[in-house]
């Protein structure tokens, strides 16, 4: 024999209830099968709020009640054949009738009762599971439909349905054994007492049956589908790379529920727990992946820790006070108080001292506890003895879980560390007495952050994982993408580093996946057109949210507003690589305050590319500086475009006709006269003055431009027009210089604190006049090379350029 039990998702709609038939069919072949189920995704709820609105005399119910049986007569229509249709409709029909009826009395006296709530909620596991049987039965599969009421007999006591055990199993005996059905359909969630009158389970109510179930026919195991691979490393929403425990023991999994995990809600399976049955948690939606099985003796693996848990909304009590040293009594009266309030605790510390003691619970009791609490000790807060109870919001648990922690030499100090390492405060630290976790306390807007960094700790394997979020799909945003699409495997394989893009923008959309974009998501989106959809701190504001480890932001745009949130994005512990030079070229004090806030936050903030595209140019003088070398005199042809522009330009072609060349070939910005006006260039020149110390700004800058006045007004179809009409201009430029046997260049030098840029002619033996197409030119005279260093190539190009920012990604 064997149980499965179906959640709310499994059978939301007509495709998952198929998949929830294809699942079972299998395990026909195995052994005699009991089918648990819920009511269809949303029927409890929904049920709930039909009743309340019934009750405040709100006649809005009906359309309510309406839609809902709309629902399940598409979804009969939708999964049964019409030849068994009839018989089935009648059925639901009968039973919304009943429903109606109660609804309407509700609606006429105003009130609701706890038995009439208990009987409503009933209705969506009796919906959904005669649904289910007729699915079977018209498919050939015979099945035997049992009311869970007749197996499951309950008593009220405390404010709650308690299950009496030695009557339920009575009945589930009777009801199931000595027949030859291989199929049974059972509606979770639901009982009935004494006087049978329809009752409710609670929380997991469905679990609960299943597990009840399973113990007294004596299953051999009991499967729970729902709509995840089994319990998680960690929550799949905050850490993308969660992976899925295939084996654990009944406490570590209750451990992990009891601290957060949903997939299991303890009260709900201890009876097979206390049996010894084995539990395996599967996905309805993915039901060749192994899932996870609970056991009372898994097989031992090589990581002892198996997963991390939290539960946020949490606040935390603190009593203190002289009065408390060496006097008993005073935890003993505390937990008394909370007890008879109904308050659960979740976490108990207390100072070595016996002066303090901590508390944690559920952030909705918080008010009710301080209340209760100061009652109680009011005669000792009069005497100040002990303080008023402070009551602190605001925070969330963190629980590391695993088999006899107390003897994982080093993993609290490694957890504390990993949390520490993120500049994360930690509130209160415990040890459960299970030895089987330890727990945190931490501001909730922490909490995600915190998660991922142990998850890194403990469940991140040698490889480093980087979360790439990319603004700008041109063609350097294009072309990075590209290639780390082309290179991600092996740059896994060779050096340990994942790359995923977890999000990307263009100018008018955005685009999120926390697992990892794809090259062919990404064009599917991105180059279709659209108008503007969002901002640009809207993509901000997302990638803050999230919690990914190694958070990197990659400029590939020119654009001055994304540059003024770099401080703002770095203050986010989001590190930065950009090509986009407009930052490192602000007001110095902005300049310095962006240095600052990337050395505050502790994130990198890189941009080699910002110069020479790949070119080695700022690591170079970096390291120059590193070991004691001091840079005198800086001399470079940077800018990839004017290099080219006069390296190709001597009349047989026009000078309009290579600017746009190079303007396909992106090796100019999006309007070349950024380059042409030689701004690109100063911006270069000003970012290499800031790495040897210069305290200077653009204006600083000592500049001759070459471009006729006319050439720099109006758009860029209005400049094309007006270089072509001046070509004789740049002609007689080039047969100037060619004359005296010299080759023109558009140059900077740094010198004796100082920038100066303009164009100039030089010697064919000079290395500025030997240099080739886009070829930059960049020599360093320093203390340690008098002689000059000299770097040279590629200083242009999508391809140089996004391999420059991939550098940097990678260090």
């Amino acid at each position: 024999m064997q149980v499965l039990k179906f959640g709310g998702s499994s059978v939301a709609n007509a495709g998952n209830v198929e998949n929830v038939v294809n699942i079972v069919k299998k395990a026909l072949n195995r052994d005699k099968t009991i089918v648990v189920a819920s009511a269809i995704g949303g029927g409890t709820d929904a049920l709930i709020h039909i009743g309340k609105l019934a009750e405040s005399g709100n006649k809005d119910y009906e359309l309510l009640l309406n839609d809902l049986e709309k629902r399940h007569f598409d979804l009969i229509n939708e999964l049964v054949a019409p030849d068994f249709r009839e018989g089935l409709t009648k059925k639901i029909t009968v039973l919304f009738e009943e429903l109606k009826g109660i609804y309407n009395g509700v609606f006429l006296i105003k009130e609701i009762s706890h038995a009439t709530m208990d009987l409503i909620m009933s209705f969506g596991e009796l919906f959904s599971t005669t649904i289910i049987a007729e699915k079977f039965s018209s498919t050939g599969i015979p099945c035997k439909w049992i009311d869970a009421r007749e197996l499951i007999k309950t008593e009220y006591r405390q404010g709650q349905n308690i299950v009496k055990r030695e009557e339920t199993d009575k009945c589930i005996k009777k009801q199931l054994s000595g027949n030859n059905c291989k199929l049974y359909i059972i509606p979770g969630f639901i009982a009935s007492d004494d006087m049978n009158r329809t009752t409710t389970l609670g929380r997991g109510g469905s679990d609960y049956t299943a597990s009840l179930i399973a113990v007294c026919m004596e299953a051999r195991t009991l499967e729970i589908w729902t709509d995840v691979n089994g319990l998680m490393t960690a929550d799949p929403r905050i850490v993308g790379d969660a992976q899925t425990i295939e084996h654990i023991s009944y406490k570590e999994a209750l451990e992990l529920s009891h601290f957060g995990a949903k997939v299991i809600y303890p009260p709900t399976i201890q009876p097979v727990v206390d049996k010894g049955i084995p539990i395996l948690v599967k996905n309805t939606f993915d039901p060749e992946n192994p899932g996870t099985l609970i056991e009372q003796n898994p097989p031992e693996g090589r990581n002892k820790i198996k997963g991390i848990s939290g539960s946020g909304r949490i606040a935390i009590l603190s009593m203190e006070g002289n009065g408390m040293v060496g006097i008993p009594g005073y935890s003993s009266r505390l937990f008394d108080v909370l007890t008879k309030n109904e308050i659960n605790i979740i976490l108990i510390t207390q100072a070595s001292s016996v002066h303090t003691m901590l508390v944690a619970i559920d952030e909705n009791d918080a008010d009710k506890a301080k209340q209760a609490v100061d009652e109680l000790f009011a005669y000792e807060i009069s005497l100040k003895k002990i303080e008023p109870l402070k009551v602190e919001k605001g925070f969330s648990i963190i629980s590391l879980v695993g088999d006899d922690m107390k003897n994982q030499s080093g993993a609290g100090g490694r957890m504390f560390e990993a949390i520490g390492n993120k500049g994360i405060n930690i509130r209160a630290i415990a040890q459960g007495s299970s030895e089987k976790n330890v727990s945190a306390v931490v501001l909730t807007e922490d909490f995600n952050q915190a998660v991922q960094a142990i998850h890194d700790e403990f469940f991140t394997a040698s490889k480093k994982q980087i979360s790439l979020f990319i603004a700008g799909y041109g063609n350097v945003g294009k072309s990075l993408v590209e290639m780390i699409a082309a290179r991600r495997e092996t740059l896994l394989k060779n050096i340990g580093v994942d790359i995923h893009i977890v999000g990307i923008c263009n100018s008018t959309k955005m685009l999120f996946d926390t697992k990892g974009l794809t090259l062919e998501t990404i064009n599917a989106t991105l180059t279709k057109g659209g108008s503007p959809t969002y901002k640009s701190l809207d993509f901000i504001e997302k990638i803050a949210s999230l919690s990914h480890q190694n958070r990197l932001f990659v400029d590939c745009t020119s654009d001055l507003q994304i540059s003024a949130l770099y401080q703002q994005i770095l203050s986010e512990k989001i590190g930065i690589v950009t090509c986009n030079k407009i930052a490192n070229s602000l007001d110095i004090e902005y300049y310095k305050g962006v240095h600052a806030t990337a050395k505050k936050e502790g994130v990198p903030f890189r941009y080699e590319a910002n110069v020479g595209a790949a070119l080695p140019i700022i690591s170079t003088i970096r390291q120059m500086l590193n070991s004691g070398d001091k840079i005198n005199k800086i001399e470079a042809t940077l800018s990839g475009s004017l290099n080219y522009l006069f390296n190709t330009y001597n009349g047989t072609e026009t000078f309009a006709s290579i600017i746009k060349f190079e303007q396909r070939e992106g090796y100019t910005e999006p309007d070349p006269r950024t380059d042409l006006k030689g701004l690109d260039l100063l911006r270069k020149a000003l970012i290499l003055g800031r790495e040897i110390g210069l305290q200077v700004n653009i204006t600083d800058i000592e500049t001759a431009g070459f471009l006729p006045e006319d050439c720099l007004t109006g758009s860029v179809d209005d400049f094309y027009k007006s270089v072509e009409k001046n070509e004789s201009y740049f002609k007689e430029l080039y047969d100037k210089a060619a004359q005296d046997g010299k080759k023109l260049a558009y140059c900077i030098e740094i010198e004796n604190q100082s920038i100066k840029a303009g164009l100039q002619s030089f010697e064919n033996t000079h290395p500025f006049a030997s240099s080739k197409g886009c070829d930059n030119v960049i020599i360093l005279y320093s203390d340690f090379y008098p002689n000059g260093m000299r770097i040279q190539g590629a200083g242009a190009g999508m391809k140089q350029t996004a391999s420059g920012l991939l550098n940097d990604i990678l260090l």
